[in-house]
């Protein structure tokens, strides 16, 4: 790769206005949810720790502060996973993607104010339904501001119901992996954590989400903000399921959300999420290059640093929609002959004028899991290989592996033979054998540690580093959680009733509850006194609108509250007798059921094991 090549440092550069500093933000608290400074050693040379080419990745994302790209046109970096974009108005600015804590979007706020004056905000639009875009919209303004008009919130329609779906029914297990992919607990430093990729990691402060008041529903749909002309193309099922980019036809800026990014992305995140549509993702970058990218002289994204100049740009989006086009043809050719996913993703190479730039390249997503995420979306988790329909879960099938081969001291010394041969795959997969069959065997704990250690320094996807590097951390160290909150208090209150109820299903312990039969009304009385039925049978729970005179059974209890109150007690933790004794709950009939129905409820488990059975 051409490391004599600086342009990425010139644009990274470009416009720098001031860094934030130090640059470390706390929680009201005084807890640290954020810190730049902690990355001070990638201003040195690459050490034989880390693949040149992601450190070089870093070194770029690293860079943090308030960013002038054009006249009215600010950027907050390096402040969080993702960017803060700030457009100047008639008399405030439209904020594009808050960051992912209200922290961290009200220091980039502050830092901004601090060179451009106390300007109000009149306008905020989340471009997909990602937490780094959303989360820190309560940091940046009000929902008294926005409930009175004073700053609409735009985003593409569904994403409320993205959002949730992803935060909240999966919230927990994603955000346990999550901690592994962008290594928020790990130590910073040349044998730990050196960013990831698309950002340097994530904040771990407040997360919020203030309902959008303006959906857009269709490409070409115009909004003027505050004098600010935006025409919106939405991208259904690239990135995110819900996400849009902005075109700005009067400026001619171009924003492509996170569908074009210096790296190649994701079609399948390690921490887990719906699998995405690179053929669609082709197709709308297509869409983005004739309408918007030939009329642009500035390309900018929710995450990394702009591009300016017409023939870049059409360049950059161009060699970008080549890549996914190609992974999804060539993946699709591949399967159709026969090949399986994790042949495919030995096989697939990247044709040399797109592996040639750095842009194309996998510091976020890889061709390896991107390949095998595109044949799980045609093909699902099975290869057809009846040998694969029905094997042992992982314990089992370590116990007969380990036994199989003469037992765990033979496993072992397998596994060591194929580390010093710097064979660490293979070493890896022996080495779990064992764990998996003998949790307690500190030997083969220290041996995995150091395979995936040396597998962490030659990644150069950053959620490779960082798995493996967090593998072999808790490995040697035990489990260090979940840095971030799941389904944090911020997102549980922008659900709907309806989701709500969707949410707690989830974790109703099904065989616990298989003979209950609880059947009660919810009326919430800052809805219109709207009635909700839930039936618990059959381990299920069932809940649905109830309408005037639909000569239902009566409910063995009838609870009114409001929306938040249901939120607060049922979900948060809240102690529902206090309220009824504060009188924000009412009860009738046999209160006794309400206390039996929390009693299946199961609290998800943030902690859970992931390199150990």
């Amino acid at each position: 790769m051409p490391f004599s090549d600086t342009t990425d440092f010139a644009d990274a550069d470009r416009g720098f206005v001031q860094a934030l500093q130090p640059g470390v933000i706390k929680d009201a608290q005084g807890r640290v949810i954020w810190d730049t400074d902690s990355y001070g050693f990638l201003r040195g040379t690459c050490p034989s720790s880390a693949n040149p080419s992601l450190w070089r990745q870093s070194q770029l994302t690293v860079k943090q502060g308030l960013y002038e790209v054009a006249p009215g046109f600010f950027q907050i970096r390096g402040l969080d996973l993702s960017n803060m974009t700030i457009i100047e108005g008639d008399t405030g600015i439209v904020v594009i993607d808050p960051l992912i804590s209200t922290e961290t979007a009200a220091a980039g706020l502050a830092l901004y104010r601090q060179h451009r004056g106390d300007k109000p905000v009149t306008g905020l639009i989340y471009t997909h339904s990602h937490v780094d875009h959303f989360g820190g919209s309560l940091g940046v303004t009000t929902r008294e501001d926005v409930e009175a008009g004073r700053c609409p919130v735009i985003a593409p329609a569904g994403l409320l119901e993205h959002a949730v779906a992803e935060n909240i029914y999966a919230g927990t297990a994603m955000s346990r992996r999550a901690a592994y992919m962008y290594g928020a607990a790990l130590p910073r430093g040349e044998k730990g954590q050196i960013g990831a990729g698309l950002g340097q990691t994530t904040s771990v402060g407040t997360v919020s989400l203030i309902d959008p008041t303006i959906d857009i529903t269709a490409t070409g749909q115009e909004q003027v903000i505050d004098g600010v002309r935006m025409v919106f193309q939405l991208t259904p099922g690239t990135e995110a399921p819900s996400e849009m980019n902005l075109y700005f036809p009067d400026r001619r800026y171009l924003c492509m959300a996170e569908n074009a990014t210096h790296t190649l992305h994701n079609i399948l995140t390690l921490r887990g999420a719906l699998v995405r549509d690179p053929h669609v993702w082709s197709k709308y970058l297509t869409e983005s290059i004739n309408l918007y990218a030939r009329q642009s002289d500035i390309v900018f994204s929710s995450h990394h640093w702009p591009i300016w100049g017409t023939d870049r740009i059409v360049e950059y989006m161009s060699l970008q929609r080549d890549l996914y086009g190609y992974l999804n043809d060539q993946t699709l050719r591949m399967l159709n002959q026969g090949y399986v996913g994790s042949e495919i993703a030995e096989i697939m190479r990247v044709p040399p004028n797109i592996e040639k730039v750095w842009y194309t390249h996998g510091y976020y997503g890889s061709v390896s899991h991107n390949v095998k995420a595109i044949y799980q979306r045609y093909m699902g988790w099975f290869d057809g290989n009846p040998a694969h329909l029905w094997e042992h879960p992982p314990a089992e099938g370590a116990q007969r592996h380990v036994d199989a081969m003469g037992g765990a001291n033979e496993t072992l010394k397998k596994a060591q033979k194929a580390y010093d041969a710097a064979d660490f795959r293979w070493a890896a997969t022996l080495a779990n054998y064992v764990i998996f069959a003998d949790p307690d065997n500190r030997k083969a704990k220290d041996l995995q540690a150091s395979v995936y250690e040396q597998l962490g320094y030659g990644a150069e996807n950053a959620p490779w580093r960082n798995f493996y590097l967090s593998g072999a951390y808790e490995l040697r160290n035990g489990s260090f959680g979940t840095p971030t909150a799941a389904n944090s208090k911020g997102l549980l209150a922008a659900l709907t009733v309806e989701q709500a109820f969707d949410a707690i299903s989830l974790f109703i312990n099904g065989p616990k509850a298989w003979d209950a039969r609880i059947v009660t009304d919810w009326k919430f009385s800052d809805q219109r006194d709207a009635v909700r039925r839930a039936e618990l049978r059959n381990g299920v729970l069932v809940h649905y609108e109830r309408r005037p005179d639909d000569g239902l059974p009566a409910p063995d209890a009838t609870v009114t509250l409001t929306r938040g109150g249901f939120i607060q007690n049922m979900m948060a933790g809240g102690d529902m007798k206090a309220a009824v004794a504060a009188g924000d709950v009412t009860i009738d009939g046999n209160a006794a059921v309400l206390v039996e129905f929390k009693s299946f409820i199961e609290k998800p488990d943030p902690d859970f094991a992931i390199v150990t059975p």
